[in-house]
């Protein structure tokens, strides 16, 4: 391992934000009918619905868990919400249009995307100050940041790239070219390697953070996917990617790249969490108005929850 990553490693040890005590819920956003569903990870039943503001969409907490963070996207704004008491806390300022966002786990600075200004912007959310604006591509939307807080990764739906910035200075050290239309984004546990998952171009990229160069992709054979969303199982082994309009999670090896499952769940599937153990996947089924629990293990689908009108992402507080 390199020096710096090294250095980085401990000093990430070092600062680890103390976790709040999960509150076992399961969160949706409702993009149609701008509210927030939440669910008891128990009984599975939806338990309370919260209005949360205009088209909500990205959802996801705070780098100690104390916040939950939910995207309001006609507002141009993050909604945090205490996951305990379900208290809205504050409303933090973003860029045009924000879709998505990711959370800096050494400082917990926010990074969202503006698809018309073309910007990645940084935000401190405890001062609701926007710290830098980065000029990408065109159209950026996903987003994810390294477990060291060191790299930040913006993707370029129409630039069909994905932008590395550096976040001790704010500059962008790479653009990799990927296939037609990336959209999500996520890193390996270890931070050596970031996945993307391209929605035309129908394939799933693997790009090594030491050379900043793609070193493996795989198509996505699943009929009328596109793909949306990544997450990485707990044990680092599998990918699980949304396929949209393939109305599936694809489950692919995470160093061969292959695809290994492909499991159907509602229409038009968006966001994903994943339970800390990973035996449980949960996905946002938009056209059905549904959120699929998924059984890893045996890789099925084993309920469909109820929600609001389009979900659009999901994250659980277990």
């Amino acid at each position: 391992m390199p020096v710096k990553h090294l250095w980085m490693s401990v000093l990430l040890l070092i600062v680890a934000p103390v976790m709040a005590e999960p509150s076992n819920r399961l969160f949706a956003t409702n993009e149609r009918d701008d509210t927030l569903s939440v669910i008891n990870v128990d009984t599975l039943e939806v338990e309370q619905t919260i209005e949360i503001g205009k088209r909500p969409r990205g959802i996801g907490f705070s780098e100690d868990h104390k916040l939950l963070y939910v995207v309001t996207s006609d507002d141009n704004q993050i909604v945090a919400i205490d996951p305990q008491s379900l208290e809205i806390i504050k409303r933090i300022d973003t860029g045009e249009e924000p879709e998505t966002f990711a959370v800096n786990p050494v400082n917990g600075f926010l990074l969202t995307s503006s698809e018309y200004d073309g910007e990645a912007t940084f935000i401190d959310p405890q001062v609701n100050e926007k710290i830098a604006v980065v000029k990408v591509g065109i159209e950026p939307e996903g987003a994810a940041i390294s477990p060291n807080g060191q790299y930040a990764l913006v993707s370029s739906e129409s630039s069909n790239m994905v932008h590395i910035i550096e976040t001790d200075t704010y500059s962008v050290v790479a653009n990799i070219v990927v296939a037609a239309r990336p959209r999500g984004l996520a890193f390996s546990h270890d931070g050596q390697f970031a996945y993307v998952a391209s929605e035309i171009g129908r394939e799933v990229s693997k790009i090594s953070i030491d050379t900043l160069k793609v070193v493996k992709k795989a198509p996505i054979e699943v009929e009328a996917a596109k793909p949306m969303a990544i997450v990485v199982s707990p044990d680092g082994d599998t990918l699980y990617i949304s396929t949209g309009r393939g109305n599936s999670i694809a489950m692919f090896d995470a160093a061969s790249m292959e695809m290994i499952a492909n499991v159907p769940v509602g229409e038009r599937t968006w966001g994903m969490a994943l339970s800390r153990d990973g035996k449980y996947l949960y996905s946002a089924d938009g056209i059905s108005g549904t959120v699929s629990v998924v059984d890893t293990v045996k890789q099925e689908r084993i309920k469909a929850i109820d929600v609001g009108s389009h979900p659009w992402g999901v994250a659980l507080d277990d």
